[in-house]
């Protein structure tokens, strides 16, 4: 199979707007120069996040029609549970309607005020739900200065160090993302979450995955790590669930649906606390917030999505992708991984320092140039506002993520996307930072009001 061949056909379709550049300067102007706030009838190519943007298969919208939709002890929940305990092995199975709600249950029963909890990079809404239980998230990601097969892993000798005193400093949890969105959408290699389980059994803590792309990680070990070439996607993901003592996972990504999320452990005590949470803000256990439909079509999506094929197509467009943006002028991570793309605004536009957020601004003019939409990760969304009034506290990085809906568009649609990089990336000189206008206390790149500089 040719690497770049779609492995499925097209069978409904949408049209797309192509608002004329007046019309995206109003609409990001309106916007508050922040693209989470331009409306979706102002966007042309949408690579804004992966996240429940998915096209759902035939056999997924087939599935919707048996959806039991009885509030408590539906079959929809009975099918959706054998599934998971099947590709995780953990017993206790609890659906929530997305990552974010599965983060404060499962955190918030966990962690409470002086608790730690260390991970190789803890994603925005996983550290808001930590310090809103008044605990502290600790990020060690091993060195990513240079390309590395596994840039996704935690750094082994710091979690190591951090562990000889967990008394002490209050370490309750190890939380690996898998894949590391914030590190650059890079891997954990089944080595350093194997070395990982070692210290948290010497250690007595407890080892979390936050699963939400554990597909797409379990296919890059199959590339990466030589030996695991042999397995499946499958019998990898299994062989990742089984180090852990549970997961939580957003499902609107490799659940390959629009809505959804899980909390699964094997520690039935803190499964039950997370139940009587959810019965207090999210629905009854056997639905979670969730339609008796969303359930079935999530099964389904958990048994298509470690299909390798499906997996091929994803990690060779990434690829391809990375490469025509690179050749366009723009500084791309690599190796690239699955479920993005990307880049270094740093890199593109020296001229704008950190407090000036550079990736804000790659991020604006790649949609008023060609009304594309790309997320930024960089000082806004990971950066600290100075308590006292200063200059913010940076981010790591200035990132701005080209994000790949699943089976969402094809080859032509991210040329389209290039030629835009392209034509930006010849006028970076003259590209102005931001500042903030009007900020909120957490998670400020949803809500942020920006004014351009000069």
């Amino acid at each position: 199979m040719p690497a770049f061949m779609e492995p499925f056909r097209i069978k409904s379709v949408e049209p797309i707007p192509f608002p004329s550049t007046e019309e995206r300067r109003t609409a990001l102007a309106d916007a508050g120069h922040n693209l989470f706030r331009v409306p979706s009838r102002a966007i042309t190519i949408d690579l804004l996040t992966d996240s429940g943007t998915n096209a759902m298969s035939a056999a997924q919208w087939s599935a919707l029609l048996s959806g039991d939709e009885s509030y408590a002890g539906a079959t929809s929940f009975e099918h959706f549970r054998a599934v998971v305990r099947e590709l995780t092995g953990f017993d206790e199975v609890i659906p929530v309607h997305q990552g974010r709600a599965a983060e404060r249950i499962l955190l918030g029963e966990l962690l409470g005020a002086g608790d730690v909890s260390i991970s190789n990079t803890h994603f925005d809404t996983t550290r808001a739900a930590i310090e809103s239980a008044g605990a502290t998230a600790v990020d060690l990601p091993v060195d990513q200065t240079s390309p590395s097969a596994f840039g996704g892993d935690i750094d082994l000798g710091l979690l190591e160090e951090r562990l000889r005193g967990t008394r002490a400093n209050g370490v309750r949890c190890v939380v690996l993302t898998i894949t590391n969105n914030a590190g650059g959408g890079q891997p954990v290699s089944l080595a350093n979450v194997t070395a990982v389980r070692q210290l948290c059994d010497r250690h007595r803590i407890m080892l979390l995955l936050d699963a939400s792309r554990f597909a797409e990680n379990a296919y890059l070990i199959t590339e990466r790590e030589p030996s695991e070439a042999g397995r499946s996607p499958r019998e990898v993901a299994h062989a990742l669930f089984s180090l852990a003592d549970g997961c939580w996972a957003s499902l609107k990504k490799d659940g390959l649906a629009n809505i959804g999320g899980l909390i699964a452990l094997r520690d039935t005590e803190l499964a039950r606390r997370c139940r009587q949470q959810l019965i207090a803000f999210e629905g009854f256990p056997t639905y979670g917030g969730l339609a008796g439909r969303d359930l079935d079509a999530l099964a389904q999506g958990l048994l298509e999505v470690t299909d390798p094929a499906y997996l091929r197509y994803r990690a060779s467009t990434a690829r391809w992708f990375g490469e025509q943006l690179s050749e366009a002028g723009l500084s791309v991570l690599q190796p690239t991984g699955c479920h993005a793309v990307y880049v270094d605004a740093a890199q593109v536009l020296p001229h704008i320092s950190p407090e000036q957020l550079p990736a804000t601004a790659l991020a604006n003019e790649l949609y008023l140039a060609g009304a594309v939409r790309v997320s930024d990760l960089g000082t806004l969304a990971f950066g600290r506002a100075d308590p006292d009034g200063g200059v913010d506290i940076a981010a790591p990085r200035e990132l701005v993520r080209f994000a790949l809906p699943r089976r969402v568009y094809t080859k032509s649609h991210l040329e389209y996307v290039v030629d835009v990089a392209a034509n930006v990336a010849a006028k970076a000189a003259q590209i102005p930072g931001y500042r903030i206008v009007e900020q909120a206390p957490v998670l400020r790149h949803f809500t942020a009001v920006l004014m351009p500089l000069g």
